[in-house]
């Protein structure tokens, strides 16, 4: 891509110059929390450092505590250049910082933010000097069930599916010079029906335009082959416009050109906002023209059956834990994960690094994007976990890998949903709130079981007999969907007054098989000891889910082990427990029957 640069931390939204704020910083825990107090945002005296994104509780970090700290502070020195802050802006971007974090420049209060897993920004123009400045940060995060904490464990010690808890700054931290009059944002919806690229600009522009011509000029190419160019003149925010591209590439042989795992095909696209004719500010980008859409039982991508093999991606790393150790890490797993036979991947419980979804954009990997829960039900709750889920929605609305929003999971943080109607319309509002923003992807609520609203059902089972498995699914079909419990955790498909309507179905949890001869842990079900029963039993039961007529995907538990977790297909230095090709073999092994050509 012609945008790309690498370890950019926005690869949807690229400027040429900017400045990485990650690395060694000072760093102090504040466990009586009387930083703010003795004024330690003009600066304060430690003997830590720590390496910047990686949390304290993790060994890149050179700290490595994995107790419990609620308050954490963070200092370094940067350059700002005078010269440079004539006509621009300078915004200081975080990727991600869970909990609520607190920003100083020289001193001076420059924002704040609440939400582990969402991106946000402060513009510190004025509170800069030319030459050395001091940011400093703190962290407060809790062992709070209502906020947004996905696997992370809510008391002090790990236990069943929930890992070492991520404090404080764990995603990229950096700056950039923008235009004063520049482009904030630029939401694209591909629109492969009618043959467009659809549009919305929101243009950052403080003065009054005074007769002035405010434009975005877009010009789109591919392979180095201008495609397009169009010129709109910005009245308002946002600003809608569209490229016509059946127009645009009707002398192309090849037509429009799709995106799909096979042939993950990217349009580069640039943006040049004009001030009175003159260009101001330029931002590189890309787009894939694809459809995600429901046909009755079916998922059709750009119109034709889509099988989907996923596999449940937690994105945890030894040294490193919710932080990916580099960008190399996250191109491994999508390259790993492709070896053994999947074409999607579901990302758990997390947010992930907005590289890993340009990657999958770039190689062809569709992804689920889903949400942290939290695990009470509560007004805080709901108003914590709203937010942050619309910020997660706009800000990778953009990437074409992301084919469905998955915003609950299992009832977590609605344990009453089965029978608790405010607890019914919090997952009904969420759904149709995601669906506000985003009309065309499929939405998920609530994933393994106890849907209300929905536009997949998914069920979860780590039975371990392919043969029940299969049985289950095909003789009591009308059952399972029909509120009935479906299997041994007393759960059903449907909340209470609420119906199966022909939506298609997935097996979006299974497997999870556990398999370390020398590792103590957990899996679902039985361990087994040796690679020919973990092939035995991953055969059996992925073959089951295949051969149910009705069922049109599957998703496997999971692609590595983490922490107390041995269920991986690789460990979590990432290497496979069974030789790939066989797993590849298995997954996409054809199976005859009526729905074949989905396969």
């Amino acid at each position: 891509m012609l945008c790309y640069q690498k370890d950019y931390p926005r690869p949807q939204f690229v400027r040429r110059e900017w400045i990485n704020l990650n690395g060694i910083w000072d760093f102090s825990f504040d466990d009586d929390n009387q930083g703010e107090v003795q004024s330690w945002y003009e600066g304060f005296h430690t003997e830590k450092e720590i390496c910047v994104p990686f949390t304290y509780e993790t060994k890149k970090s050179n700290i490595h505590d994995e107790g419990v700290h609620h308050f954490v502070w963070y200092g370094r020195r940067f350059q700002a250049e005078k010269e440079k802050l004539s006509g621009n802006k300078l915004f200081l971007h975080f990727e991600g910082s869970d909990f609520l974090t607190k920003v100083w420049i020289n001193g001076q209060f420059a924002g704040m933010h609440e939400g582990g897993y969402s991106r946000f920004s402060f513009d510190i123009t004025n509170l800069v000097t030319d030459g050395e400045n001091l940011v400093v940060v703190k962290a407060e995060d809790h062992l709070d069930p209502q906020q947004p904490r996905g696997k992370q464990r809510w008391v002090s010690e790990n236990f069943g599916c929930w890992y070492v808890q991520t404090t404080g700054i764990w995603k990229t931290v950096w700056m950039e010079y923008v235009p004063e009059v520049s482009l904030k944002s630029v939401k694209m919806t591909p629109n492969l029906p009618e043959g467009r690229l659809e549009l919305e600009y929101t243009v950052d522009c403080p003065n009054p335009l005074d007769g002035r011509r405010l434009e975005v000029e877009a010009v789109v190419s591919f392979e180095g082959r201008l495609v397009a160019r169009t010129l709109d003149g910005i009245g308002k925010n946002p600003t809608k416009a569209f490229i016509d591209l059946e127009a645009a590439e009707a002398e192309n042989p090849w037509g429009i050109r799709t995106w799909t795992p096979a042939e993950p095909q990217l349009y580069d696209i640039s943006f040049h906002t004009r001030y009175d004719g003159e260009v101001c500010d330029e931002v590189g980008s890309y787009f894939g023209m694809r459809e995600i859409r429901i046909d009755g039982p079916n998922i059709l991508l750009n119109g034709a059956p889509l099988y989907q093999r996923l596999i449940l991606d937690q994105g945890y790393w030894e040294e490193t834990h919710l932080t990916p150790p580099d960008e190399e890490a996250l191109i491994e797993d999508i390259d790993k994960i492709h070896a053994l036979g999947y074409n999607g991947l579901r990302k758990h419980q997390k947010t992930e690094d907005e590289r890993f979804l340009y990657w999958c954009d770039v190689k062809g990997m569709l992804v689920w994007s889903e949400a942290p829960a939290a695990y009470v039900y509560s007004d805080r709750a709901v108003e914590l976990f709203t937010r942050e889920w619309l910020d997660i929605v706009k800000q990778n609305y953009n990437h074409p890998s992301i084919i469905t929003w998955t915003p609950i999971n299992e009832s977590w943080g609605v344990p009453q949903v089965e029978t608790n109607r405010s607890q019914q319309h919090f997952t009904e509002g969420i759904y149709h709130l995601t669906k506000s923003i985003d009309k065309y992807r499929p939405v998920i609520v609530n994933d393994g079981w106890e849907h209300t609203v929905s536009d997949i059902i998914t069920l979860h089972d780590y039975e371990e007999k392919g043969e029940v498995l299969k049985k289950r699914y095909t003789e009591y079909k009308n059952e399972i969907l029909a509120t009935e419990v479906y299997h041994s955790t007393s759960k059903s498909a449907f909340a209470n007054g609420f119906t199966y309507k022909g939506q298609p179905v997935i097996i979006s949890e299974f497997g999870g098989i556990a398999f370390d001869s020398d590792k103590e842990g957990w899996g679902y079900g039985n361990k087994v000891n040796t690679k020919e029963d973990f092939l035995k039993r991953f055969d059996s039961i992925t073959t089951a889910i295949k051969e149910i007529p009705y069922v049109c995907g599957y998703c496997y538990t999971q692609v590595t082990d983490v922490q107390q977790e041995v269920n991986g297909l690789m460990d979590i230095r990432r290497n496979f427990k069974v030789e790939s090709d066989k797993i590849k073999e298995i997954n996409e092994k054809r199976i005859a029957f009526w729905r074949d050509e989905l396969r």
